[in-house]
């Protein structure tokens, strides 16, 4: 059985259950931009229902409010890939997927435009942040999608078969040779993103494959297939 990977829903999640419903699937995994306006267990009840496995990560329109926030980190924590690589076992094999969740923005680092970055921890950046612009004692809300230094550093100590992001790596024209990296280090052999609503093959500047989504779509993928 395959793993389903699932391009960013933006609440759209009736080609997810169809898909599910005809491939049965012993694990989804979510690019980014769910844009929950319920719990994660609600608005996913009849997959998790079926025992199937549920994964996901930040896009860019997860922590427009602390709502939306809750709904995921709250609601269904242990379905977070942000920042660690996980075995899917599926009956004719297992495909290790490690997530890089969140978006790049210049506040922070942004290396699509070639800048250091600002601040490479979190940590960094509670430390200059006045008390009242924290949000729950931490970075404020509208960084909670920020992808950090940090996150590349503690991602390239694993290794997966198959590295998700919601941004893109470099063959797409608003991706980053960063990704290509990262992903070299952990050792992908296939790299699957969102957030740009674009379906296409392509291939990291190191000759990995690379395979985008568009909003809503699906992509399946067996061990054998890689």
């Amino acid at each position: 059985m395959p793993v389903l990977f699932y391009g960013d829903p933006h609440r759209n999640f009736d080609p997810l259950f169809e898909a599910v419903s005809r491939h049965q699937p012993e694990h989804v995994v979510i690019l980014g931009d769910l844009d929950l306006q319920r719990p994660f267990r609600e608005v996913l009840a009849r997959v998790l229902a079926q025992g199937i496995a549920c994964w996901w990560i930040l896009g860019n329109h997860d922590c427009t409010d602390a709502a939306q926030y809750d709904f995921l980190f709250e609601d269904y924590p242990e379905g977070n890939l942000g920042n660690r690589a996980v075995e899917m076992v599926c009956r004719d094999g297992s495909i290790t997927v490690a997530g890089l969740g969140g978006i790049y923005r210049g506040r922070v680092w942004y290396p699509i435009g070639h800048k250091s970055p600002v601040f490479k921890t979190r940590e960094d950046m509670v430390a200059l942040t006045r008390p009242h612009v924290r949000w729950r004692k931490g970075i404020p809300l509208r960084q909670r999608d920020t992808i950090f230094p940090e996150d590349h550093e503690i991602l390239a100590g694993q290794s997966c078969d198959v590295l998700v992001s919601h941004e893109a790596p470099s063959c797409h024209e608003y991706g980053t040779l960063e990704i290509d990296r990262l992903g070299l280090k952990m050792g992908a052999r296939l790299f699957v993103h969102g957030h740009m609503h674009h379906s296409y093959l392509g291939k990291t500047a190191y000759g990995t494959p690379v395979r985008g989504l568009d909003g809503a779509e699906v992509f399946l993928l067996s061990p054998a297939d890689l």
